[in-house]
């Protein structure tokens, strides 16, 4: 290849497949030499990802915190000081770190910590069933029958993929739905899910230890004989399946082998009293989890907490379920800014939804997507801010509605992907990261 073509290749690398003569011509010639159509093609194609590969942002990790069933913002991040009873509902609230503004009296410990917090009170998208709008959160596109949206997990571990022998994308405890997958991505690409609940006294990752009958020395063995199985088979089938089988188990192998990520699983070697700072319980373990997944080199955890689809009695149901999540998660910005962490992860608080303005005839709050809050914090995000604003009864947005593909293309900016770069689909099908977001600076420090 002259030199010309040479720089041709790296900065256009998809020059290259244009069908010439010469094309053909050099194809012939590099298989003299020993090499396939395939090995070109393959070399070809390493190029072009290499050429297109997104680069680490401000944030090298994210930590999504879904709270399913669709929390009040309300009871929550927005209360209505001055609305009628009826629409402000039965919870009080208390002054917060930012001036003039002010949280439900559930959370007193978050209120504490809204300094360093960006809450947005004007979320916004059109979605009013559970399905649908979790579909919206986790991918950053609106359901579609003809195509299975990867989430954005599955998205940065496309984009970047693993450190330090850790996966990049990490459920906890489990995939909490079929939107948090890798969609029409390769499902190389989906999550790893712990399979145990890090809040439980027996609390194990599954699959990440040796059966007790299996030392090194017959593991490695075992690692050497599986491995010539797989190029047996990899050269009579070419399929997804098995590549994503071939990924799994180098994930899966390299985990086991390796003892840093071992130990950043064993919560157990945490502190006893950050543990009990965060809570003995769901939120607190999930959320402390999380923390040392991104401190160990994971980029993408994300994890539930309780179940918010309060049509009755949405009272009782705030009452039991919030305090546990505001001590966790006021100690996990806590933690990750006392750890230098917290400037470097983004964490984002979502729900699918939010609730009705008006509470119904069962003391409680129906689904309402028109408006509702959502919180981020770290990862360049701003510090003690209210973005956005809904109006006297949480009807409707007032100032700076934020939609979803806004949210995800900023997400995704602070990490450095392009959201408007285009993933195949099936069918070699041209998809971009998000349709038509924005990058929203007044989020940004």
């Amino acid at each position: 290849m002259t030199q010309q073509n040479q720089g041709r290749w790296q900065d256009d690398p998809w020059h290259f497949r244009k069908t010439t003569r010469r094309n053909f011509m050099y194809v012939g010639m590099v298989g003299g030499l020993g090499l396939s159509l395939g090995d070109m093609l393959r070399t070809e194609a390493n190029a072009a990802q290499k050429f297109y590969k997104s680069k680490e942002g401000k944030a090298k990790s994210v930590i999504h915190i879904f709270l399913p069933g669709g929390m009040a913002s309300q009871e929550s991040f927005d209360p209505k000081l001055y609305a009628p009873v009826e629409y402000r509902g039965p919870i009080g609230n208390i002054p917060t770190k930012i001036t003039g503004e002010r949280f439900s009296s559930l959370l007193p410990r978050t209120a504490q910590i809204a300094d360093k917090i960006t809450v947005v009170r004007s979320m916004t998208h059109g979605e009013a069933a559970h399905e649908r709008g979790t579909h919206n959160m986790f991918t950053g596109y609106r359901p579609s029958p003809a195509l299975k949206f990867p989430s954005m997990g599955s998205v940065v571990s496309h984009e970047f993929g693993s450190k330090k022998n850790l996966p990049p994308y990490v459920c906890i405890p489990n995939q909490p739905n079929e939107f948090a997958g890798s969609g029409y991505l390769s499902s190389a690409y989906g999550p790893f899910s712990l399979g145990s609940d890090p809040a439980r006294s027996n609390f194990r990752v599954r699959d990440l230890a040796l059966p007790s009958n299996i030392n090194d020395k017959r593991f490695s063995r075992r690692r050497s004989m599986l491995q010539a199985v797989d190029d047996h088979f990899r050269e009579l089938e070419k399929s997804d399946a098995l590549d994503a089988m071939d990924s799994f188990y180098q994930r899966a192998y390299g985990m086991i082998s390796s003892k840093e990520a071992r130990q950043a699983f064993d919560i157990n070697k945490e502190d006893k009293k950050l543990r009990a700072a965060y809570g003995m319980n769901t939120a607190g373990q999930r959320m402390l989890m999380a923390r040392r997944l991104v401190e160990a080199g994971v980029r993408f955890v994300s994890l539930t907490y309780g179940g918010w689809d309060h049509h009755d009695g949405i009272e009782r149901n705030m009452k039991r379920q919030v305090p546990a999540l505001d001590q966790a998660y006021a100690a996990l910005i806590t933690d990750l800014e006392r750890k230098g962490l917290l400037d470097s992860t983004i964490v984002m608080l979502t729900s699918e939804f939010g609730r009705t303005p008006k509470i119904n005839g069962t003391a409680g709050r129906d689904h309402y997507p028109k408006v509702f809050s959502i919180v981020l914090a770290g990862g360049g995000f701003k510090k003690g801010t209210i973005y956005g604003k809904s109006d006297a009864t949480s009807i409707e947005p007032e100032e700076d509605p934020l939609n979803v593909p806004d949210m995800a293309t900023t997400v995704y900016n602070q990490l450095g992907i392009m959201a408007d770069k285009e993933l195949m689909a099936p069918g070699d099908r041209p998809i971009e990261i998000v349709d038509g977001g924005k990058v929203v600076k007044g989020l940004l420090a």
